[in-house]
């Protein structure tokens, strides 16, 4: 990583901390206090041992210095506790936000533009990405003004004691950031390489996971297992290399350290052998001052020193930030309108088109011009190719896709209607179907409220009761994520269940019955069929024989409509729709034989 790129990284780092700004001040707060009293505990320590050395004072006369020093340790472990915890609640605030963030941001771009990278891929930058955010928040932001603080803070104590043993500390200081950045810029693009791999890796996985049943009928999962072992021992020698350079960093921090207080050592060592006879004002090195410096000499060092150890957490952290500023800032921006308006019509819904090119999240065309109206009532079915544009004219109805051109709902610009406000007239099923809610009553009703008698006329007429008394709780049966428990058809029958207790204007269906075997595709389209006749109906599908129950068909290839009109016109004409009808008719013919 470049030093500007690092630097726009870190900078984006700085201002998501406004989310935990409270705690992460109420953790350098108690930390400072801990180290006023770290120097008060110090200079009681010294102070009883000159006494008990030097004046030879009884015990019984020092009762309360020793009453003070027991409650010193009482109050740096309660301040050391206070600092840990508003550490956490700080890091736990801003993560929470960034997760915000990104999902709120993901919603806003919808699935037509996430189905574009592997889930891996996401639930990695959601989830471990965001988590090593933690530690950086935690403990290295507030580490960071304790170690300038506090150093200070023991210099201002030792100086007016011993001004050769605070200059030792002083000159030696800078050495240890010095090496510290030194070695901490090879640990954060180590870490940031980590990431990509990570991310990478989770993706590929999470595909072939998917894909498994199909690399074993290709009799390919053997070779699959070893681009995985490969991929998998590429990342664990990516993750040494990053503990090696958290080690290495720990061990510089260490050595300095150590060097330094030893020369301290040396310097009162000799000072009370007599060849030393400086750093005192005049009164000689006493013990007193000796065993302050002393003390205080290794706690001068500690919070440089666990800057050090948290280093690695800002590595990890700049890793982590450069993939999720990437996406925030590379991820296009969804244009709002300034008169962007709520749907408040009553009416039955119309829509039209007017040289209509639907763009991809990138801004590349995806479809031709398109020209259509889709009148109030209307059930439109829409047929074509695989690759024809179908599920892309889709998303674009259903905010998910941008386009050009003009797109109007009773003669209002879609553009012009809030996003939400115009879903809530939609009602969809697709192919795969989702149940996110924990029962079956919340994934049927997630917002409103039905009446009992039409939710059970709607349940009969899906054929959601054939099979709801056979589950334990019935209606309030858990799903378990994405519906674990329930069949693909059930699942399918719940979610055009949904739909049709919806009140929406505008159904939208991209092949429900795909992949549904022929008891719960029967009633699936049954349902549709009947719930199509009371609104207006657009529906992707593949299956030709019942079209001519539908009151027009479109007919898309390479992004066009090529064809529009009734079955009975279409089916008669030369044309897209009647090759596909002949080439259905020869396949159904070599099924037969």
């Amino acid at each position: 990583m470049n030093r500007s790129r690092q630097q726009t990284v870190l900078s984006w780092l700085r201002q998501q901390r406004a989310s935990g700004a409270n705690a992460l001040r109420l953790a350098a707060l108690c930390g400072f206090a801990s180290a006023i009293i770290l120097i008060a505990q110090a200079w009681l320590m010294a102070t009883l041992l000159h006494q008990l050395i030097v004046s030879h004072q009884p015990r019984s006369a020092l009762v309360a210095q020793f009453l003070l020093l027991l409650l010193c340790f009482l109050l740096r472990a309660g301040f050391n506790y206070g600092r840990e915890m508003a550490g956490f609640r700080a890091g736990l605030a801003i993560r929470r936000a960034l997760r915000r963030q990104l999902l709120d941001r993901l919603d806003a771009l919808g699935p037509a533009w996430i189905q574009g990278k592997p889930a891996g891929s996401w639930s990695t930058l959601l989830l471990e990405q965001i988590e090593q955010m933690q530690d950086y928040y935690a403990r290295y932001l507030p580490q960071m003004t304790l170690a300038v603080v506090i150093p200070c803070a023991i210099l201002i104590a030792i100086f007016p004691v011993n001004w050769a043993a605070g200059l030792i500390l002083l000159v030696t200081a800078p050495l240890i950031p010095l090496f510290m950045a030194l070695v901490g810029m090879g640990a954060a693009d180590a870490s940031r390489r980590n990431f990509l791999a990570l991310s990478r890796l989770s993706g590929d996985f999470y595909d072939r996971l998917r894909g498994r049943e199909t690399l074993r009928l290709f009799h390919h999962a053997a070779a699959e297992e070893q681009a995985i072992a490969a991929s998998t021992a590429s990342f664990r020698q990516r993750t040494m290399e990053v503990l090696r350079l958290a080690f290495l960093s720990s061990a510089v921090l260490e050595f300095f350290a150590s060097l330094a207080i030893a020369v301290v050592a040396v310097y009162f060592g000799f000072s009370y052998l007599g060849e030393f006879d400086f750093g005192h004002y005049g009164t000689g090195v006493t013990l007193f001052a000796g065993f302050l410096a002393l003390i205080l000499a290794p706690e001068f060092f500690q919070p440089l020193r666990d800057l050090g150890t948290f280093y690695h957490a800002k590595a990890q952290a700049t890793g982590a930030a450069d993939a999720l500023e990437t996406f925030l800032h590379a991820s296009p921006d969804v244009p709002q309108p300034e008169a962007v308006r709520p749907w408040c019509e009553n009416a039955p819904l119309t829509l039209t088109a007017e040289n209509l090119v639907v763009m991809s999240a990138s801004g590349h065309a995806l479809t031709q011009p398109l020209n259509f109206t889709l009148h109030a009532g209307c059930r439109i079915a829409l047929v074509g190719e695989s690759g024809a544009g179908k599920t892309v004219l889709m998303n674009a109805l259903l905010g998910f896709l941008p386009w050009q051109g003009t797109l109007r709902a009773n003669g209002v610009d879609l553009r012009y209607i809030e996003r939400a406000s115009w879903q809530r007239q939609l009602a969809w099923v697709g192919q795969n179907p989702q149940l996110p809610a924990r029962t079956l009553r919340d994934n049927l009703m997630p917002e409103q409220s039905a009446d009992e008698s039409r939710l059970q006329a709607v349940l009969a007429q899906a054929g959601v009761s054939d099979f709801l008394a056979g589950l334990p709780l019935g209606l309030d049966t858990p799903t378990g994520d994405d519906g674990v428990g329930l069949s693909v058809g059930q699942a399918q029958r719940i979610a055009v269940a949904r739909a049709l207790l919806k009140p929406a204007k505008l159904l939208l269906l991209d092949e429900p019955g795909s992949g549904l075997d022929s008891t719960s595709e029967y009633h699936v389209m049954q349902a549709l069929n009947q719930a199509a006749r009371q609104q207006t109906t657009l529906m992707i599908t593949h299956q030709l024989h019942d079209l001519a129950q539908w009151d027009a068909v479109w007919v898309m290839q390479q992004g066009a409509l090529v064809q529009q009109g009734s079955w009975q016109q279409l089916s008669t004409q030369p044309g897209l729709l009647q090759e596909m009808i002949r080439q259905r008719q020869q396949e159904d013919s070599l099924c037969v034989h």
